[in-house]
């Protein structure tokens, strides 16, 4: 599919009944995977240049906040907050 039609899909779907209802997720997985779910929801909503990423225009300012946070509350009770920050300092330099 082209970029155009992608976009229209994914906002179609976002907007379906019922996708704003909170779900309670109980999942146990390593830190590894942890780090690097971070490492790919970050990549993905962050700016390249002035320009948003495709995947944060689609979400919404709502649903990338939203993101962040589950992110922020995964990489506290893994431990893994800290060694994110520094990494993020890494990759900026």
């Amino acid at each position: 599919m082209k970029s155009v039609e992608m976009n229209q899909l994914y906002e179609t779907l976002l907007c379906s009944p019922g996708m704003k209802e909170t779900v309670k997720v109980d999942v146990r997985i390593s830190r590894k995977s942890i780090l690097l779910l971070s490492q790919i929801i970050q990549k993905g909503l962050s700016e390249s240049g002035n320009q948003a990423s495709e995947f944060a225009t689609i979400a919404g300012a709502e649903s990338s906040n939203e993101l962040q946070e589950m992110l922020k509350t995964c990489l506290e009770k893994a431990n893994l907050f800290e060694l994110d920050e520094r990494l993020a300092k890494l990759r900026k330099n």
